[in-house]
């Protein structure tokens, strides 16, 4: 089984570049210009979502599982997670680069998100839900989490209106470079 090679993946990411498998089996490489981000400072929680998060309907963890996450998020009619893409960002995991947040209820994997951390950068790569606002609560979550570890970088790739609705904008590719450059040097650390 092949992969991508995890030094060029990081370099690819320190350089705003992201892989993304295509229907023919190869791999893409994108730098979408604007990108997408989630200031930090301005994540905005909608009120129905406060309440779920302070009910504890969900066991948030981090990491647990995250080979299962991945395997969630490509379970999707269409999906850029093929194979290599899969053993690429495990490989970052094992090198301590890719983590994951997960929604638990009842003992069982209901929704999370994985990305790349590299430096105060957190790279969004995909979430899934099998449960009504799982992966919702997990964006939160890792957002609280980023904000305690003093990240100033969450990188969604594309806006989205699901995004959206938690404040994402779209930067010009060269503010996002300027932020990237800053965010990659911070000496900081994700777990």
């Amino acid at each position: 089984m092949s992969s991508i090679n995890p030094e060029f993946l990081l370099q690819a990411y320190r350089m705003g570049i992201f892989p993304m498998a295509m229907e023919q089996g190869e791999i893409g490489w994108f730098s979408p210009d604007p990108r997408g981000v989630i200031p930090l400072d301005s994540f905005h929680v909608p009120k129905s979502l406060k309440r779920i998060m302070s009910s504890g309907r969900f066991d948030v963890r981090i990491n647990s599982s995250f080979g299962e996450v991945i395997d969630g998020c490509a379970e999707r009619e269409e999906t850029w997670i093929d194979e290599t893409v899969r053993e690429s960002y495990l490989n970052l995991k094992g090198r301590g680069y890719a983590h994951s947040v997960e929604c638990w209820f009842e003992g069982e994997l209901v929704g999370g998100l994985y990305g790349v951390a590299i430096g105060g950068a957190f790279f969004g790569e995909s979430m899934f839900s099998r449960k009504r606002d799982a992966s919702k609560v997990a964006l939160v979550s890792l957002v609280e989490h980023l904000l305690k570890r003093n990240f100033i970088l969450l990188d969604t790739q594309w806006t989205t209106p699901h995004l959206s609705q938690f404040g994402a904008i779209d930067i010009p590719k060269s503010k996002y470079m300027e932020v990237l450059h800053e965010a990659i040097g911070m000496d900081v650390s994700f777990v």
